[in-house]
């Protein structure tokens, strides 16, 4: 059984270029992991697992005995969030209303994942519809915890996927962020979370929440490991006319940026918009003023502090609600779905109790009328005023907490949250960039959020490698030990 523990892609494909490992092999070691630490301590990472997991494995390895090739991602085992539609297993985002629907085909980011090797392992929990930024419950399968204190939220709504890769059940994994979703649970879970520039990747095959906020991306442990999901889901593709933004715009390899020194000639802004409320947490702010120190440290100029002018007022109505549209439009491309319309799954009474007013509530929601983000005025002005604050200070990219606060106790819905990630990000299309800063009381993890400018991942890759390499925060949570 190979030793799967802060496994990265590379060890595991040096292992297999060297015949000490095999791609069925590690599938069964996170089987085996999966079945000792999910469902018996209360993890509850996954809703189901893939019965052809260890066929493909067998036949990825039949392929390098063919070939002597690897894949980019040959037989990496990925966690996919229950919201990615999966053409073999249930794409239920969460909900009872949609349990056991099979797409006709598989999301454009799992089929390139799939053609470049990957193996998905399973579906992860998430906040039921992708509501929650908070916490990770379903009807479908209940609530997930954090790893680091199973006491605690591994934040929402990609919480399944985050506890499971921080758990060491899957190399790799996938979720959306709608408004903080791959941040989030990253932060929290001491992971690595990438949402890409909005354009850089597609969105077709996942169920949406707010189709022009929505992105997909990789939950990672390294920086490393997510430049290489970069790398395969990145891409223009006919079914997301907004990819077409992104042609030209993508480096050969995210992972030529994977420098030690990167932090070198870098001017990082430090955005205090956050960390100066008065509800920041003092553990939270005392990681976040070493992580800026470490910065510097490294070799980049620090311009403190970078102000984005009338920024309460340009972020003030900023969403809008599309959630009705969209996944009646997303309905509609599963042939033969259980629900065809949200007031047929809000008639249903197959969902959590905590989302039934919010479910009620966009049925009632006026008929849309906001463009996407490249459209939209209010997203326009948002953009340039972000922007222009950037070029102001001449930085390359802006760094905050990614929480102020560190994870919730389960059911704690009153104390201060802490959520950062709802306003820049997903509103301006910029990149946004989790790494871990470290713990707070103890064993709590903090991540540092960074945001670039359009189609900058490689310069937010380059930063986070760089401090990634001079810091080692990510550490994996004491209660899955090797087995």
């Amino acid at each position: 059984m190979p030793q799967v523990l802060e496994l990265t892609i590379a060890k595991f494909h040096s292992g297999l270029r060297e015949g000490t490992v095999t791609c069925r092999g590690l599938v069964e070691a996170y089987l085996r992991r999966i079945e000792e630490y999910d469902q018996p301590p209360g993890l509850n990472a996954f809703v189901v697992l893939n019965p052809n997991a260890l066929n493909r494995a067998g036949e990825l390895d039949a392929e390098i005995r063919r070939t002597g090739k690897l894949r980019p991602l040959h037989g990496v085992p990925a966690v996919i969030k229950d919201n990615y539609d999966t053409h073999d297993l249930q794409t239920a985002a969460g909900s009872l209303a949609v349990k056991g629907s099979l797409p006709p085909d598989d999301a454009y980011q799992v089929r390139r994942l799939r053609e470049a090797g990957a193996i998905v392992l399973g579906k992860s929990n998430m906040a039921e519809w992708a509501f929650s930024p908070y916490q990770t419950v379903s009807s479908v399968a209940g609530t997930t915890r954090n790893p680091y204190d199973l006491e605690r939220v591994p934040a929402g709504s990609s919480g399944g996927t985050a506890a499971a890769v921080a758990a060491n059940l899957g190399l790799v994994g996938l979720g959306t962020d709608t408004g903080n979703s791959i941040r989030g649970p990253s932060s929290h879970c001491c992971l690595v979370g990438v949402r890409s520039t909005m354009g850089l990747t597609s969105r077709d095959g996942i169920v949406p929440l707010y189709l022009r906020n929505d992105v997909g991306g990789p939950l990672c442990r390294t920086v490393e490991d997510a430049a290489r999901v970069l790398d395969v889901i990145a891409g223009h593709d006919p079914a997301d006319p907004i990819t077409r933004l992104g042609v030209g715009k993508t480096p050969e390899s995210y992972t030529a940026y994977l420098d030690s020194n990167g932090l070198k000639g870098k001017r990082i802004g430090v955005f205090r918009y956050y960390t100066d409320q008065p509800t920041t947490d003092p553990e939270v702010l005392k990681v976040f003023e070493k992580a800026i120190d470490d910065l510097g440290s490294g070799g980049s100029d620090i311009v403190d502090p970078v102000e984005v002018p009338g920024f309460d007022g340009l972020t003030e109505d900023i969403w809008c609600r599309t959630f009705r549209r969209d996944l009646e439009r997303y309905l509609a491309t599963l042939g033969d779905p259980p629900h065809r319309t949200l007031k047929s799954i809000v008639d249903s009474g197959l969902y959590s109790d905590y989302i039934a007013e919010r479910l009620r509530d966009m049925l009632e929601a006026p008929e849309p009328s906001c463009g996407d983000l490249f459209t939209e005025p209010k997203n326009i002005r948002l953009r340039e005023a972000v922007v222009g604050a950037m070029d102001e200070a001449r930085v390359d990219a802006m760094a905050y907490p990614t929480w102020s606060n560190p994870p919730r106790l389960i059911g704690d819905m009153e104390s201060p949250a802490g959520d950062n990630s709802q306003k820049i990000p997903p509103h301006t299309g910029l990149p946004g960039l989790t790494v871990p800063m470290g713990f707070t009381y103890g064993d709590l993890p903090a991540g540092l959020q960074m945001v670039g400018r359009l189609f900058g991942e490689h310069t937010l890759v380059q930063i986070a490698y760089s401090y990634e390499q001079a810091t080692r925060h990510r550490r994996p949570p004491d209660g899955f030990p090797s087995l």
